[in-house]
């Protein structure tokens, strides 16, 4: 008698004292799925689950392979209601879209209906929906909040910066200390403009001195400076302000601003908090470029996988291009088919670790736009056959981890944004000056359609308002991480490039580690 035989003879003596007959279909895939386990640990999985199944109230007392797949989840996510996941991938299809109410002084749910072809005014709608987020919280930040309690000294009140829209310029010929919150915008060719929903201001930046950060046209920024003749003359120019998320999500309500199955935000959950805190050594692991018609890329992706099998991690984050030449569609067919033969041998990956597949802009089936739809289930199917935990996503996707928010990314958003700057800096860090971007930029995509192209009914998609706990970026360009307002920012490199680099992210405490596959000796 086999090993998985002797376990199933042994499931079904357990299910047998319970009340139950087990089919044999449900029997074996309980046995396979603890066959990985040692002796104590399969005993205390068997009686585990035919406690859940007990629990289930069947109508007949005959257990199919449903009854066990759900007591599973349930033994793996004791203590959790029903809306709770421990890790779950969300679509970009399907983050939520919310737009700001000036009246109520809040964001409500978008309840227009979207699609990929999007209506004339759908690019006039995302971007002033942008400008509405930075006018709000810029409002509210201690250099322009006028808060004085009454018989108060009203001196540091008036000394606050007035904020003001482009229709007030256009009123008179000239006006000093002007703070102008705008869309960096050529309107004709070489001349640069601020735009905001009541005007367009011609501006001179000749003078401008500028706070850390990339400026590209098609991103949002704060201007201080002169208006004289139909031109603002900009002494300063910086970026709205940033936000913490926990200031961020107040203006939300209790309404679940990051997606999923969950009415409620998960970030506040209870259970999941302390889950989190008692799996201090969850893990999950982000390799970029992973080009699987690359032998020696398939052998090292082999040997990552085979040394995780002993150690499994919550996800393992597998971000395209998935080919180096893409001169035929289906050959990727059979180069997931062989990283799914490799996994199958990955016992402890298959029962415990989810395989996300994040496509790039270069992989088949879709244009160069974000989102993308996810890799085609055709191209796929043998791994999932192979490997059920394969999860197929779009580009951009977010994960939940217990109470943790994650964006992850698959674009060349550090070329992009460097090469499209208008100042790009002479000091300092370029990783600050990236992540201090996109954090007080709110989005994935602070530049124009032309430079990076997306959809404009899915800009929810790319947006980072309220701040993730981290924002995961795969650019083949050097790794790195840097954290700001709470938010870390990582870019994972090229798997190729870097000697076969990636990221190893620890939820519990944060903490991101460098790892590399060793050359055989």
């Amino acid at each position: 008698m086999n090993e998985i035989s002797r376990l199933k003879t042994q499931i079904v003596s357990r299910f047998s004292i319970g009340g139950f007959q087990i089919r044999s279909e449900a029997s074996q895939f309980l046995a396979q799925q603890i066959h990985p386990l040692d002796e104590a640990e399969r005993k205390k999985w068997i009686t585990n689950v035919a406690n859940h199944v007990q629990g289930q109230n069947l109508a007949l007392p005959i257990v199919e392979r449903k009854h066990i797949e759900l007591a599973i989840k349930e033994a793996n996510n004791t203590g959790l209601d029903d809306t709770e996941s421990v890790f779950s991938v969300i679509s970009a299809f399907e983050a939520p879209a919310f737009v700001y109410c000036e009246e109520k002084k809040k964001f409500l749910p978008d309840s227009s209906k979207r699609s990929l072809l999007a209506a004339p005014d759908a690019k006039s709608h995302y971007i002033r929906e942008r400008y509405w987020l930075h006018w709000q919280k810029t409002c509210r930040h201690e250099m322009f909040a006028r808060r004085v309690a009454l018989g108060a000294d009203e001196t540091a009140s008036k000394s606050k910066l007035v904020l003001r829209k482009a229709e007030n310029l256009l009123s008179t010929s000239k006006m000093n200390d002007v703070v102008l919150l705008g869309l960096l915008t050529q309107l004709t060719e070489g001349k640069f403009y601020l735009e905001d929903p009541t005007g367009a201001i011609p501006i001179d930046l000749s003078d401008a001195i500028y706070s850390a950060g990339l400026f590209c046209e098609g991103c949002f920024v704060l201007a201080y400076g002169k208006y004289r003749d139909g031109t603002l003359k900009i002494e300063e120019i910086g970026f709205p302000p940033p936000e913490m998320s926990s200031s961020s999500r107040a203006f939300f309500g209790s309404i679940n601003s990051w997606g999923g199955t969950s009415q409620t935000l998960l970030k506040y959950s209870r259970n999941l908090s302390e889950l989190e805190k008692a799996n201090a050594d969850s893990s999950i692991v982000f390799v970029s470029d992973c080009w699987l018609d690359v032998p020696e890329v398939m052998a090292k992706l082999s040997q990552l996988l085979k040394g995780y099998d002993d150690f499994p991690p919550v996800a393992i984050i597998l971000m395209g291009p998935f080919a180096k030449v893409n001169e035929n569609v289906y050959t990727l067919k059979s180069l997931f088919q062989k990283l799914g033969e490799i996994l199958t041998n990955c016992e402890k990956l298959k029962t415990q670790t989810d395989l996300v597949l994040v496509p790039s802009c270069d992989d088949p089936a879709a244009a160069n736009i974000l989102p993308r739809t996810p890799i085609p289930d055709v191209l796929a199917e043998e791994l999932k056959k192979r490997y059920p935990r394969t999860i197929l996503t779009t580009n951009p996707c977010r994960l939940q981890y217990c109470t943790q928010q994650i964006v992850v990314c698959r674009a060349d958003l550090v070329t992009k944004l460097c090469r499209n700057t208008i100042n790009f800096p002479k000091q300092g860090h370029l990783e600050d000056h990236f992540s201090r971007t996109l954090i007080n930029q709110g989005t994935l995509a602070p530049l124009t359609p032309v430079a990076f192209p997306t959809h404009w009914n899915y800009d929810a998609a790319l947006s980072l308002y309220p701040l993730p706990d981290l924002i995961v970026i795969g650019d083949p360009c050097q790794g790195f991480q840097t954290t700001e307002q709470e938010c870390t920012v990582m870019n994972v490199g090229s798997f190729p490039k870097s000697k076969f680099a990636f990221k190893v992210y620890y939820p519990c405490n944060r903490s991101i580690e460098d790892s590399q596959i060793p050359d055989e000796e």
